[in-house]
């Protein structure tokens, strides 16, 4: 579980959609219970967004630098599945590209 505090590492944002009341969301609304605070905790900073909206289908979206979006739809999954494909995000994030150190000279 090492790759829970490197979300913030790897990702810009993260955004979790669900319904309310939906069956196909109730995965993700327990996914959203358990593991909320623990990845707040962890990576502070990070914008973690949980967005309801009545009759849509539960999808987990990634925000990588540079306005990189990835998304997986989560209706089926269960609760360890989503924090599997949550892990996979992280590990597939695209790498980071360094900034140029300012005593770069120009000759």
């Amino acid at each position: 579980m090492a790759w829970r505090s490197k979300l913030s590492q790897s990702l810009q944002e993260l955004r979790i959609h669900m319904c309310q009341t939906s069956v196909s969301s109730k995965a993700t609304r327990e996914f959203v219970v358990k593991n909320y605070k623990d990845l707040k905790t962890l990576n502070p900073r990070l914008p973690i967004l949980v967005r309801e909206c009545s009759g849509i289908q539960p999808r987990l979206w990634a925000r990588y630098d540079y306005g990189v979006e990835r998304s997986i739809a989560l209706d089926g999954l269960s609760e360890p599945e989503i924090s599997k494909k949550l892990e996979e995000l992280v590990a597939t994030a695209p790498q980071r590209k360094t900034p140029m150190h300012a005593s770069s000279s120009y000759s």
